[in-house]
């Protein structure tokens, strides 16, 4: 799906240069201090070490998971949004062949803890609720009673055998009637409201008393299923006082904590093991209600208890994304400045608060400047309740709705202005000698060219070519529309006052008496292939090759600190992390080899896999015979330990910002309404890169998804809190046949927060390609009057705003 160096201009009608024309990317030198001849891996394309076993089926999910005496767990969960629960009766279930136990709110009432949050901003309001539901329900999908079964079947069936009565109740779920509307979720919450996040910086009335214009507009993001190919589900044991819990999630580690802090169990006597990962894009970053019952229950029954989530239950029970809704305003001046910004807006939270529900608001207000110089910003969300399912995290958490809010007024205020997109960009632009620059946000940049990266897009596209291809064509009747879209993404997750984590990842690396090496992370990857990144990290500082580095993760019996993947941080912390590690074990194996050499330590070098004598090449040792005498123990040098091994935790000072320009080019058909997408480049600017090929795997898939945004998937719920779309045949998801090959070109600019000098790239393509897709429609539509259309673009949309468009024209 991904082709790389387009340089030439080519037409606007999607025609392709040939191969002769690709441009190779530039290399950079990552790990300049290796004391090594040639750097063999980082920077190269390597195929993913991990694959083997998913190609020849010997991957293992917690699916895959079978023990002796395994019970199953079943949820049912309410149908309603909203009602008041009367009666539960379960005793016709229960004397089912096969059922082993029934359990409801009242039967576990005040013996499971409150979830802590991750993220918790001041002033957040949490209110009590027990796993399952007791005196309400509150969202269709709520665990009510969960049954417990010797097949997955039997617990299934009888679930049929349990009779819950309910009284219905009045439902919000409009985020802006929950705010201003006489349904009261919970009575400590006025208005609905869990939380309230603002800032003000500069002087925003001078601004726009000064603008020439003020561009205003509403924009949505609608809610998203994050969808990940393998649903939640867990297996928990719990024996001899220990609790060993398998389950899909991003962060091990911090669910072993949770664990703690809900079942009462100190967390030494818990091991959280992240098997195979099928994905989780944000969904699987914290510890569910269901889940906690899964704990809970094998503590009671003595017995492992296994839960899979199906699918349709996984659309109704796992958080979804986005869910914000913004009115904006920009101030500009007559020549395209932008002088400054007002946002305020609506967080839909769903009905509770999982443990990173609210990051995304958050996120946004954060990165509300984008890739400008706004000189008065300002910025307000109420984050309230509703009768929907709970929201969190979705690849990108918050960046790409304040990426949409500015990439749209940033086309919005040049079509005002009759200036074209591009200039109006590049007048606003951040400049490299700026950085690191300090946002109004209070989001500190490290480092970027941007105007370099677009330049380099746009020269991908041909785009003044394009624009006469546009004029062409629409003189034919046809309806060509290019999109521009430059964005900042924050990656590399730091430290945080809001966070309950801090920003450290940890690793540690062994070197085994074969002279191979072990690497132990706390990052817990789940197709982001940081095995390979890993790998390739530590084979350039070891002087090995990646098949002889092994990575294990996922494990908290194994790896006791950790923090996980998710916020694009992965090889930025994690890596540079492994990077540290592997440095301190090569310095104490060098220490080692002078004293087997009788040199002194400064005396040897570390060339192509051996310890060398400066000037005497001849004399020298491998790594496997220096790995070999540290594990015999004796005589080592005094005060070194027997063993080679490195422990090291990497803490960056700040997040790293990567950065984007994309283009996407369009026919919109105003009879259907349809949409072609014809092209998309992408230029990213993500700091060095570790496998250029893992990279184009990464932004394949965010640009797929941030596409799927803007064209075709939304989570429709009806007045009386209903999902509509609770199901693959109402939510659309995108085919490999919906998309073009993508067209990647990178720049380059290192950030200096980390060693590896890279940034973050797993969320760049969710938050660049949602506003690319929308200006191109609208780009494409400019000759119907069309100023804005919300997402997802679906053809009734088009084709009601060209209808109105054309009504306007007339009445005008």
């Amino acid at each position: 799906m991904a082709k790389q160096g387009r340089g030439t201009p080519v037409r606007i009608a999607g025609a392709k240069a040939n191969e002769s024309e690709r441009r190779p990317m530039a290399r950079t030198n990552i790990i300049k201090h290796v004391e090594s001849e040639t750097q063999a891996y980082v920077g190269r394309d390597i195929k993913r070490i991990e694959d083997r076993k998913f190609i020849e089926g010997r991957a293992r999910y917690v699916d895959d998971l079978r023990y002796p005496r395994m019970v199953y767990a079943a949820f049912l969960r309410s149908p309603w949004a909203h009602a008041r629960i009367v009666n539960i009766e379960t005793h016709a279930a229960a004397k089912q062949a096969g059922v082993v136990s029934v359990l409801t709110g009242r039967s576990v009432e005040g013996r499971i803890l409150q979830k802590p949050l991750a993220i918790a901003p001041h002033g957040v309001r949490n209110p009590r609720r027990e796993p399952l539901a007791v005196e309400k329900v509150r969202y269709v999908g709520q665990p009510v009673v969960m049954l417990v079964g010797e097949e997955p079947g039997l617990a299934r069936d009888a679930l049929d055998a349990v009779s819950v009565e309910y009284e219905p109740l009045e439902v919000v779920s409009d985020p802006f009637a929950a705010v201003h509307g006489g349904v009261v979720l919970y009575p400590e919450c006025e208005g609905n409201v869990a939380f309230e996040f603002n800032w003000v910086a500069g002087n925003l009335e001078s601004a726009f008393a000064k603008a020439d214009r003020i561009i205003r507009c509403r924009f949505i993001n609608q809610r998203l299923a994050p969808m990940p190919l393998e649903p939640r589900g867990c297996v928990a044991l719990y024996e001899a006082g220990y609790l060993t819990f398998w389950t899909s999630t991003q962060v091990p580690n911090r669910i072993r904590l949770m664990l703690a802090a809900t079942l009462g169990l100190p967390d030494h006597r818990i091991r959280v093991i992240a098997p195979d990962v099928g994905g989780g894009f944000g969904s699987k970053l914290g510890l569910y209600d269901d889940e906690m019952m899964i704990g809970y229950t094998s503590l009671a029954l003595g017995r492992p208890v296994k839960w899979i989530e199906g699918r349709s239950e996984s659309l109704v029970a796992s958080t979804h994304g986005r869910g914000q809704v913004y009115d904006a305003e920009l101030a500009v001046a007559d020549d395209g400045t932008f002088l400054g910004l007002r946002v305020s807006g609506i967080a839909d939270l769903g009905a509770q608060l999982e443990a990173v529900t609210a990051g995304p608001p958050l996120f946004c207000g954060q990165m509300i400047c984008g890739a400008y110089r706004i000189p008065a910003v300002s910025f307000e969300v109420k984050a309230v309740f509703t009768n929907k399912s709970p929201t969190g995290p979705y690849r990108g958490a918050g960046q790409p709705e304040a990426a949409f809010i500015t990439e749209r007024l940033a086309d919005l205020a040049a079509a005002e202005l009759r200036l074209d997109p591009v200039q109006v960009r590049k007048k606003n632009f951040l400049r490299p000698e700026e950085f690191p620059v300090t946002v109004p946000s209070g989001v500190t940049y490290d480092s970027g060219r941007y105007a370099l990266a677009l330049d380099r897009a746009l020269e991908v596209v041909g785009y003044e070519e394009g624009r006469r291809a546009q004029r062409r064509a629409r003189e034919e009747g046809r309806y060509l529309g290019i999109g521009i879209s430059t964005f900042v993404e924050k990656a590399g997750f730091g430290p945080s006052r809001m966070m309950a984590f801090q920003g450290y990842e940890h690793a540690t690396v062994r070197i085994e008496r074969s002279g191979k090496a072990t690497i132990l992370t706390g990052a817990s990857p789940h197709g982001q292939g940081s095995e390979t990144t890993f790998a390739q990290v530590a084979a350039d500082v070891l002087g090995i090759t990646p098949e002889d580095v092994t990575v294990l993760h996922g494990d908290s019996s194994l790896i006791p600190m950790g923090v996980g993947t998710f916020g694009s941080r992965g090889a930025s912390v994690g890596g540079s992390a492994v990077l540290r590690a592997c440095e301190v074990v090569r310095e104490k194996a060098k220490r080692l080899a002078a004293y087997l050499l009788e040199v002194a330590d400064e005396d040897v070098l570390f060339k192509k896999g051996q310890f060398q004598v400066m000037g005497m090449v001849e004399r020298a040792v491998t790594m496997e015979e220096v790995a070999r005498y540290a594990y015999r123990g004796a005589n080592l040098p005094a005060g070194v330990e027997p063993g080679l091994e490195a422990h090291c935790v990497f803490e960056p000072p700040d997040f790293t910002t990567s950065f984007g320009a994309y283009i996407a080019v369009v026919e919109v058909f105003p009879e259907t309404g349809e949409v072609q997408l014809k092209r998309f480049i992408a230029v990213d600017d993500i700091g060095n890169v570790i496998n250029p090929m893992l990279v184009d795997g990464q932004l394949q898939g965010g640009i797929a998804q941030g596409i799927a945004q803007a064209l075709w998937e939304e989570l429709v719920y009806d007045e009386t809190g209903q999902l509509l779309t609770g199901s693959l045949v109402e939510y659309g998801i995108p085919r490999a046949k919906d998309l073009p090959s993508f067209e990647f070109e990178r720049i380059v600019t290192p950030t200096p927060h980390n060693p590896l000098g890279a940034k973050g790239v797993g969320e760049a393509g969710c938050v660049g390609a949602p506003p690319a897709i929308v200006n191109a429609v609208v780009d494409a539509l400019g000759p119907f009057n069309v100023k804005h259309i919300d997402m997802p673009l679906c053809r009734e949309k088009i084709w009601a705003a060209i209808e109105s468009g054309r009504r306007d024209s007339r009445s005008g």
